[in-house]
């Protein structure tokens, strides 16, 4: 298992932006696809977005493209979720996720669904209201 703990999440207005972040404890992520998952109330969970361990890219849902941005941040050893011109469509409890999958044979490949990905945080809050 890999320990994932979320955190940064809160209330924003709409419009606003927040960052939140998953550390990784007891080993390097370098070779698994970072993920990150949103479930709102009554709700499935859904993906957000991702970066692939295999080639370094980025995959997001057409939902939060261009909003949203996944990077990492090495000294740390974490993986953030910036999330900008948020909307109340935004809301749910936030997840972040790790799977092996990255390539199939030499093409990339990147997990979209949750059940393709092994270990999970306990999730953050993100509430966006006015």
């Amino acid at each position: 298992q890999v320990p994932l703990k979320e955190s940064g999440g809160g209330l924003v207005q709409p419009g606003g932006s927040l960052t939140l972040s998953c550390a990784v404890s007891g080993r390097s992520f370098g070779s698994y696809t970072m993920g990150w998952f949103r479930q709102a109330p009554g709700k499935e969970r859904e993906f957000v977005g991702a970066r692939n361990w295999y080639d370094s890219s980025t995959t997001y849902s057409p939902s939060v493209r261009w909003r949203f941005t996944v990077s990492r941040n090495n000294p740390e050893n974490t993986i953030e979720l910036l999330m900008e011109k948020m909307k109340p469509e935004d809301t749910g409890v936030y997840y972040c996720a790790t799977s092996r999958k990255g390539h199939d044979g030499g093409d990339v490949y990147t997990p979209v669904r949750a059940d393709e990905y092994d270990d999970w945080g306990q999730g953050t809050q993100v509430t966006v209201s006015s």
